[in-house]
């Protein structure tokens, strides 16, 4: 796995660290198939009940290491990031996220996806896709209207306007504010406590409160149809 994705699973949970903070945990392909390879590994493992994503450093992620991407844009279809966002859209287990600094682009969109998101009142999260002359990816644009209504949803990914972990909590992407030294904690904490429940009750509960997957896939296909068109990957 790269080294810049740190792994470490305890009391049933699997702790996935962005590593990269001179980057600002900037993901590129190696991060993405790290994190592949370990979310397809914690699938297929009956011990490992629940995933927390962290970022290293005092950011969460600020989204696609475009640099990395920008040789490369001639089969969207082949690009790690497309397969780790669809990968959200399907894995069964609890995902949870502790979030500071910054969060941008996919990690932002990534926190649709988490079924728990504990959040630092300064965070700095934005979705700047329309800017980049793209659609949004990762089923957000089905997503966000369906979790902050359409007037939020529009203010977010069609102006693009940034908001604060304090605004995420009050609209309803956030569960909770924690201070920066309690953050990740707080997150474990919280997936411990999902991850010590009965697995197929938590499961099977997990997707019934998410219900049919086909509409978000179909979305998730639009938008990269739209962007391949356009001869971008998503942020």
């Amino acid at each position: 796995m790269s080294g810049d994705i740190l792994v470490e699973t305890t009391d049933g949970v699997l702790c996935l660290t962005f590593n990269r903070p001179e980057k600002k945990n900037a993901l590129n392909r190696d991060m993405y198939r790290a994190l592949i390879e370990a979310l397809m590994a914690a699938g297929r493992d009956d011990t490992i009940r629940a995933v927390v994503f962290a970022g290293a450093g005092g950011d969460f992620t600020a989204g696609n290491d475009l640099a990395d991407f920008r040789d490369d844009l001639d089969d969207i279809e082949a690009f790690p990031a497309l397969h780790f966002v669809r990968m959200l859209a399907v894995f069964e287990k609890p995902m949870v996220a502790a979030v500071s600094g910054d969060a941008i682009g996919v990690g932002a969109t990534l926190l649709f996806h988490c079924d728990l998101v504990y959040i630092t009142p300064e965070a700095r999260l934005r979705m700047p896709f329309i800017d980049l002359g793209l659609v949004p990816e990762a089923g957000v644009s089905l997503l966000a209207p369906q979790r902050l209504g359409m007037a939020r949803a529009a203010q977010y990914l069609l102006l693009g306007e940034p908001f604060s972990g304090e605004d995420a909590f009050r609209i309803g992407l956030a569960n909770a504010l924690a201070p920066a030294p309690q953050l990740v904690e707080r997150a474990r904490d919280a997936a411990r406590r999902l991850a010590a429940k009965p697995a197929q009750a938590l499961i099977d509960s997990r997707r019934l409160l998410r219900g049919d997957p086909a509409r978000l896939r179909a979305q998730d296909r639009k938008s990269t149809r739209l962007n391949s068109s356009h001869g971008y990957i998503s942020y």
